[in-house]
This record gives structure tokens, C-alpha cells and sequence, in this order.
């Protein structure tokens, strides 16, 4: 248009007019009327009818298995419903989500292995700045190596306890058991089976010597063996303390029940058992084996012989030279003392005590010494 021109500007002056005097209405009844006068008539088929139905009806089922899934099942269940591994969106979409891990029912259930119960430590033993304490080691009660001038054997007993004696500073039942365990006797026809263990304790509380491990001997041993081996270290827990009254509670790091050597017990103390079924019925505790003495040579002992006779005989090793006699314990029919001497030439010896059957005149229990004769 043109502005300058009176009619452009009449014809604008008069629209303006009109569209003030316009108020606007809501069309939109009017338009779906028109739309609805317009359409065809279309004839719906039963099939699609019943297919619309079905959809309605499966989607709605779904919808509520949907809610009741959510409340009732568990979180593995869950993972049927939109899928193992997913999730749904708020928008719909899924989403991934850690895998819910499930319970395999093919496979057996592992429970906790059971915990062996706990012994408290008590009070550990004074401290000595020395003591003589007794060792026991294992022997048999007839050595293999015999003389051949004497009667042969013709029996072997079972192992037997032989003591031996040691002095220690510290805390004395801790240090017979470290020595017990660690080292080998000095004479070689003892031994032990203690191999490997290490042990870290013993206490006393309530009437009971506890000895904890931190590691039990390796591997296992005959069931006759064992038995003598734990006598072995009750022997010597004991003969330390000077109390053959308190049972030992073994434990290994502090805890009960470990089988000892494979086949003891250990889930209550262990009971000192008769000497005459674990010791040696006679033993040489004096002089020591491959000790030096001069003549004439104390030989001292213990022995349970039936009539309080124990029987010796010293061997010259080099020249075949021979002492033999008895000599009689303190008391009969029960652990006791004997003493004799020998007037040996220089040289080195071998001396032997030994106790001999009533019914055929056979050893039965035998120690042997070999002792460097000086003077």
C-alpha cells in the first residue's frame, strides 16, 4: 500500500474497525460437527473387533501381574518380569542393570565349618635362674644292638618313657617341652616323634597345665606310638612343675579338638598314666651315653623289678673285657633306686641293665651306656 494515498489509508482505517468489533469464539464444536457430518460410514468386521478386545484384555492382565509381581515376589523373581538383566525406564525404555544374582538349587549348600572351642590362657610358670628338669624320650625296651656274651633277647616290650635330666634357666616346664621337641637326645637309642612342633606356652589355671602349640608335629604315627608320645609330654610338663596331679590340656593356637599324631584326642586334658605302663622298667640315668668318668664308675638307675634284682654287665668294647653281677633296687615291686660302682680300665665300655623273665631267664627290659673310662 501507499501510504500517502487517501484511499489505501480509508481501507486501512476501516479493517482496523472490523477487527475490533470481532470477539472470538471456541470453534471447536462447530469443526467436529462438520467433521462427523462429513465422514463415510465404515462396517467394522466381528474379527477386528474381538482381536481389539483380546489386546485390551492381555493388556490389562499383564498390567496386573505387573503390580502383584512387585509387591510380593522376591528380588530374583523380579527378573522375569522385564526381563533378566534389565530394568525399565521412566520413559519406557530399558535400561541395563547388574545381574541379579540367583540360587542354584542343583548345588549343595556350604555351611560354616564349626569352630573348635577356645581355651583362655592362665598364668604362665616362675621364672628360674636354673633347674635340673627331667626330659622323657621314647626307647625300646630291648635295643636292637646287644652284647653278644649275655643272654640274647628273646622278647620285645612295647616303647617305653626314658628319663633323661637337663638343667634350664627361664620358665622351666617350657623350656623340657622346647627341648622335648626340638632336639635329639643324646643317647641314640632314644628318640622322638615330636618333629616340627613348635610350641608357644604353658599356663596353668584351675587345676589344669594348658600347653598351646602354634604348630603340631608333622605327620602321623602308629596309635600304640602316639599314645606313649603324649605320655611323653605329660611326663615332662609334669616332672617340671613337680605336679604329677594336674592333667595337660593340649591346644593348638589356643583352640581344642586337633588330633594329635592323627589319632589323640585332644578335646579334654590328658591324665597321667601309670608308670608301670609307660616307663621303662629300668633305665641308667648315670652316667650319661658317651660321657668320660674315671675308675671306679657309680652307676645309678631306676627300676620296677619283681624281686628288687636288676642285673648288670660292662664291656670292655676294644678288648672284650667283661664285669657282671646284680645289685638289688631300694624297694621291690614298685619304681625305685639302685646304685653300684665298676673298677673299669681305661678304655671305652659299654655298661647294661637289664631285668630278666621269671619263666625262662630271658631279658625283658634293657638300657645301655657307653662311657669313656679315663683313669
Amino acid at each position: 500500500m501507499n501510504n500517502d494515498d487517501p484511499f489505501d489509508e480509508l481501507m486501512r482505517r476501516s479493517l482496523a474497525n472490523e477487527a475490533n468489533r470481532i470477539e472470538p469464539t471456541d470453534a471447536l464444536p462447530e469443526i467436529l460437527t462438520r467433521a462427523h457430518a462429513v465422514r463415510r460410514p465404515v462396517t467394522r468386521r466381528p474379527w477386528v473387533v474381538g482381536a481389539g478386545l483380546a489386546a485390551i484384555g492381555t493388556a490389562a492382565a499383564v498390567g496386573a501381574f505387573t503390580v502383584f509381581n512387585g509387591n510380593l515376589n522376591t528380588a530374583n523373581d523380579g527378573d522375569a518380569v522385564a526381563g533378566q538383566g534389565t530394568t525399565a525406564s521412566a520413559s519406557g525404555a530399558p535400561t541395563s542393570s547388574p545381574e541379579t544374582p540367583r540360587n542354584d538349587p542343583t548345588k549343595a549348600s556350604t555351611l560354616p565349618p564349626k569352630q573348635a572351642p577356645t581355651v583362655q590362657p592362665g598364668e604362665p610358670e616362675p621364672m628360674v635362674a636354673s633347674k635340673a628338669v627331667p626330659i622323657y624320650w621314647l626307647g625300646d625296651a630291648v635295643p636292637l644292638k646287644t652284647s653278644a656274651k649275655k643272654p640274647t633277647p628273646q622278647a620285645r616290650s612295647t616303647t617305653r618313657l626314658y628319663r633323661t635330666w637337663t638343667k634350664v634357666s627361664g620358665r622351666p616346664a617350657f623350656q623340657a617341652v622346647q627341648i622335648m621337641t626340638r632336639r635329639q637326645p643324646d643317647d641314640p637309642d632314644y628318640y622322638s616323634v615330636w618333629k616340627g612342633a613348635v610350641v608357644s606356652s604353658v599356663t596353668r589355671a584351675d587345676g589344669v597345665v594348658t600347653v598351646d602349640f602354634k604348630q603340631f608335629p608333622e605327620g602321623e604315627v602308629d596309635a600304640s606310638i602316639a599314645e606313649i608320645a603324649a605320655q611323653q609330654l605329660v611326663y615332662t610338663v609334669q616332672g617340671a612343675l613337680e605336679d604329677s596331679t594336674q592333667p595337660v590340656q593340649v591346644t593348638q593356637r589356643g583352640k581344642v579338638g586337633a588330633k594329635l599324631f592323627g589319632s589323640i584326642d585332644t578335646s579334654t586334658p590328658l591324665g597321667r598314666a601309670q608308670a608301670v605302663d609307660v616307663e621303662a622298667l629300668v633305665s641308667i640315668e648315670s652316667p650319661t651315653d658317651r660321657s668320660v668318668a674315671t675308675s671306679p664308675v657309680t652307676v645309678q638307675g631306676m627300676a620296677a623289678a619283681s624281686e628288687a634284682t636288676v642285673n648288670y654287665l660292662a664291656t670292655n668294647v676294644k678288648t672284650g673285657d667283661m664285669r657282671k653281677s646284680v645289685v638289688n633296687t631300694t624297694e621291690g615291686q614298685k619304681f625305685s633306686e639302685f646304685t653300684f660302682q665298676l673298677k673299669l680300665a681305661p678304655g671305652l665300655w659299654q655298661i647294661e641293665a637289664y631285668l630278666t623273665s621269671a619263666a625262662d631267664g630271658s631279658i625283658s627290659d634293657m638300657d645301655t651306656k657307653t662311657v669313656e673310662v679315663v683313669r
